[in-house]
Order: C-alpha cells, then structure tokens, then sequence
C-alpha cells in the first residue's frame, strides 16, 4: 500500500476526528469509531504511534500526537481508565523523547502528563508515581499547575492528611481530573471505613459522618453508603452498629508439637 496515500487517509480521518470532537455536545460512539479507524491506519503507516521507533517527520508526529490526545481525553469521558493508561502508554513518547519549538508544542502535554500521575495515585501505584515523576523537569513539578496538584496529593497522603486531599477536589486545575480524583477519594473513604469498622462495635451516626468526610448538606449519599457496607443505624440512639463476624478459635495441639519436636531432635541425636 503507497504510504502517502495512507498518510492522507489519515488525515482525512483525524479532520473528522477534530470536527466531531469540538462539536457540543460531542458524539463520544462516533468519536470513539473514528479512533478506532485511525488505530488501524496508523499500523499501516511509517510513523505507526503503535511503537516508539517513529520517523523524525514533524507533521507526521504532531498527526500521531494529536490522534492519541483526543484518544486520551474521550477515554476520561468514557469513564474508560484502561483505555486511558493505554493512550497515555502511546503518548508520552511524544511528549518526552522529541524536541519541537514553542509553536509545536502541545497545549495538553502537561494536562495529560498530570492526569497520568493522579491516575497512579487513585490506583496505588506509588512506586509508578515517582518513577513517571522523575521523567519530568524541576521546573514543571514546581510551577506547572496541571503536575502541581497531584505532587501535592501525594505529600498529602504521605503525611495522612486526608481532609486536605477531600478538599483538594474543590480545587482541581481542569474538569477532566473530577474523574479520578472521585476515584482517588473513594479509595481514602473505603480504607477509613474499614479501620472504623476493626476498631469501634459502634460509632455515633454524625461521629462517622465528619470521618468520613461526606461534606454533603443532604445526608443520601452517606445513607446509601451505609447501606452499602451493611451496617445498621438505629435511629432511635443515632448509632451506627457493625456486624462482627464470629471468629473461630484456632486450638494449638501443643502436646502433639512437644512430642514431634523431641521425636525429632533423637533421629538427629542418631544421625550424629
């Protein structure tokens, strides 16, 4: 198959990408059958995004880089976290391992590259984190707000300062990071829940409220979350009860331990 003619269809293809995509509101299925085509035409292409070994021809890797952008921001809006990690797997050697002048540069790249770190963070890859995050310049870490806000959820974190991580969210740098930061907090949320439950039988319906940071005015989405993990709140004392799970004790046969130990240590007494 002739390469530029390949090379065409693609761009045929990514104008249409680009118009569907900045319409309001977007079409996310034919957004997502678009890319779905351009995967298959940029395997057949010698700047193939499908590898890192990519020609040196700016128009062609700014084509691939803007493909997978749009990739990566329609697979937040998919809710899709996979399809985001795989995107993002694809981009950053764009991002990282080329030059380009001030007018070639991506108006995403930082927006991505932060979201990429706030996805580690929601799935507990820390060791990821700081690995992606060395890939980075001191002056973007400190300055740029989009890798700014996750390195500081991270110190949060670390020092256990989960209110400030809940009210972090307020303060997100754009829209596209809601999505796992709710992940993210529901994660904090489901860990502090399970260290109420090991240590309190009960706790006081507003007591576990402030707990677990629900700042809400109206109380449904705590309601629900306590049905969620089957507790029982009485209504009449405004507590929350926890069902405890019977344990069974384990019984040590101890006599049967002393008489295996010193039939063992006489077959070593032989031996020697």
């Amino acid at each position: 198959m002739d390469d530029a003619v390949n090379v065409g269809s693609v761009t045929n293809i990514f104008a249409k990408l680009s118009l569907e995509w900045n319409k309001t509101p977007q079409n996310l299925d034919e957004c997502g059958r678009l890319l779905a085509a351009l995967k298959v035409k940029l395997t057949q292409c010698p700047m193939s995004f499908l590898t890192t070994h990519v020609e040196n021809d700016k128009k062609s890797v700014i084509l691939a880089r803007g493909i997978l952008e749009i990739g990566a921001q329609w697979a937040i809006k998919m809710r899709d976290a996979d399809a985001f990690e795989r995107y993002m797997a694809q981009l950053k050697p764009y991002y990282l391992d080329y030059s380009y002048d001030a007018r070639e540069e991506s108006t995403y790249k930082h927006q991505l590259l932060g979201l990429n770190l706030l996805r580690l963070l929601a799935q507990n890859k820390l060791a990821d984190f700081h690995t992606e995050l060395e890939l980075l310049t001191t002056d973007d870490i400190q300055k740029n707000v989009y890798i700014r806000h996750p390195v500081q959820i991270e110190q949060y974190l670390m020092e256990g300062s989960y209110n400030k991580v809940f009210r972090a969210r307020k303060n997100i740098p754009a829209q596209s990071y809601e999505f796992f930061m709710k992940i993210l907090l529901r994660t904090i949320r489901d860990e502090i829940a399970r260290c109420i439950e090991k240590a309190y039988d009960k706790i006081g319906f507003q007591d576990a409220y402030r707990m677990l940071f629900f700042t809400e005015d109206v109380e449904a989405p705590y309601r629900d979350y306590i049905k969620e993990r089957n507790w029982v709140c009485n209504p009449q004392d405004n507590t929350i009860y926890f069902q405890r799970e019977e344990k069974v004790e384990e019984v040590v046969p101890a006599e049967a331990l002393v008489k295996q130990t010193i039939s063992y240590a006489r077959e070593l007494e032989m031996i020697v």
